[in-house]
């Protein structure tokens, strides 16, 4: 079974540009004309947002800390913010990623992650019901002031499954009327109220080579950062989820929502 059944219409571009700025730099790039570049490219800020993404959005995110996985990537692992733009549309996301690199030379080289977001492929309206129809939404940076980075990709091993077999991990799994594994589903249920998500998918997959197939983020307050380390321990375990087995992941970046660009170097 071939996957052209899916499909590979792009919805949205969206990029995270991973800052990692010098000490004595920093006065300097805190005056860098980035919120000129956003108004231009009619970018809204995330922060001031109370009910879901704006079409052309910014984000401003600082660094709390960070943890290594499976992928190393020092870029993402050491980098003091990160800044999120995204768009229906990949011009404006192009053109600040180029004008911001632009900016910042030669003190900062950013390392720029991008992805798009395709329709959902897997989810039948029961599925939406369970785990989209009622998720949280993206809220205002000071009730939700905690964002989380998670860059993964998939084994070889994975992307050689057809498209029907790939299905069966996100589901729990039965025998004989037995549950023996809960699947990517249940593993992750108890995030859906909590939690913020969001996943860029790279163009094509699998990604080349030295890129991630998924850029997965989510935001939550602070009560709730409990719960994202569980969903992700409770995704971790192959017993409980066996399509982690296919998965490695980069680093986890952690950081705060915060209001400005000058916000994240002061």
């Amino acid at each position: 079974m071939g996957n052209e059944v899916l499909s590979t219409e792009m919805l949205r571009h969206g990029a995270y540009i991973c800052l990692t700025v010098p000490r004595d730099a920093r006065a300097r790039v805190a005056a860098a004309a980035v919120p000129t570049l956003a108004a231009r490219l009619k970018l809204r800020n995330e922060f001031d947002i109370e009910s879901g993404h704006p079409p052309d959005a910014i984000a401003f995110l600082r660094r709390l800390d960070a943890a290594p996985g499976a992928i190393a990537d020092d870029e993402i692992l050491r980098a003091d913010a990160v800044v999120h733009v995204a768009s229906g549309a990949a011009g404006p996301v192009a053109e600040f990623c180029t004008e911001v690199t632009r900016l910042l030379a030669p003190a900062v080289k950013p390392h720029v992650l991008r992805g798009v977001v395709h329709p959902k492929d897997y989810t039948s309206a029961a599925m939406n019901q369970f785990a989209y129809a009622h998720q949280r939404g993206q809220e205002r940076g000071s009730s939700m002031p905690n964002a989380f980075l998670l860059p993964m990709s998939k084994t070889s091993a994975w992307w050689a499954k057809d498209w029907m077999e790939r299905h069966t991990y996100f589901l729990p799994r039965y025998e004989h009327g037995r549950m023996v594994s809960e699947g990517h589903a249940l593993a992750s249920a108890a995030g859906v109220a909590c939690l913020m998500r969001r996943t860029y998918d790279h163009e094509t997959h699998p990604a080349p080579t030295g890129a991630y197939d998924f850029l997965t983020y989510f935001e939550c307050a602070d009560a709730d950062v409990p719960t994202f380390h569980q969903v992700c321990a409770a995704l971790r375990d192959v017993k409980r989820n066996p399509e982690w087995e296919f998965v490695r992941e980069g680093p986890c970046w952690h950081g705060r929502r915060v209001a400005t660009w000058a916000g994240l170097f002061t």
